[in-house]
């Protein structure tokens, strides 16, 4: 499990506002919110707990940035007006990010994500974006990586605010800063899953 050492350079260090007085929010909405935050948080447990080698998270302003580690794995491509199954050429682990909202835990779409990965040798690979991935249990943002060597990583993520419209005067008041955190001790096994699509 990695150590959270707390890099964070957000600007807004606290979480943002969960006003129930505002024109669009009512309490009972808010407690909606948490309880989907929950879940989410829930699914991200087992997904860093029982299935990952491992994972952290970390607060940075209005952000709950985490990180889970996997073997680089196939995933459906849009292209060209239909889906493409690419399975792992080169790549050997698969870099997953969460970032959601600390507030409520709700996951945040859409965010411009970045990571960089340190080799226990020192070796510096990225940034690289993360692309948003629908997975069946969670949402996150990933990318399979070529790596080059086994052992502990510090692994780097910078996040850019959402550009999508905001709902709610004050209330909507959030993801207004870039924000970055670093994780240590990111314990890393190269592998690579690969599938066989079923036929139609």
């Amino acid at each position: 499990m990695a150590k959270d050492t707390g890099g964070t350079m957000a600007k807004d260090t606290a979480a943002a506002p969960m006003d129930p007085t505002s024109s669009e929010a009512t309490q009972p909405q808010l407690d909606r919110a948490v309880a989907q935050g929950e879940a989410y948080g829930r699914a991200l447990s087992y997904m860093t707990g029982e299935v990952a080698q491992g994972g952290g998270e970390q607060q940075a302003g209005h952000y709950l940035i985490g990180y889970a580690i996997e073997e680089a794995e196939g995933m459906y491509h849009y292209r060209d007006g239909e889906l493409v199954w690419c399975n792992p050429d080169r790549e050997n682990a698969h870099v997953e990010i969460t970032v959601r909202d600390a507030a409520d835990g709700r996951f945040v779409p859409a965010a411009h994500v970045t990571a960089t990965l340190i080799s226990p040798s020192g070796t510096e690979l990225g940034p690289y974006e993360q692309e948003l991935v629908w997975h069946p249990m969670l949402y996150h943002y990933a990318r399979n990586w070529t790596l080059p060597e086994d052992g502990e990583y510090t692994l780097r993520v910078h996040v850019d605010p959402p550009t999508f419209m905001r709902h709610d005067e004050i209330n909507g008041r959030r993801f207004t800063h870039p924000a970055d955190v670093e994780f240590t001790g990111v314990r890393i096994e190269r592998g690579a899953k690969r599938v066989d699509v079923p036929q139609d």
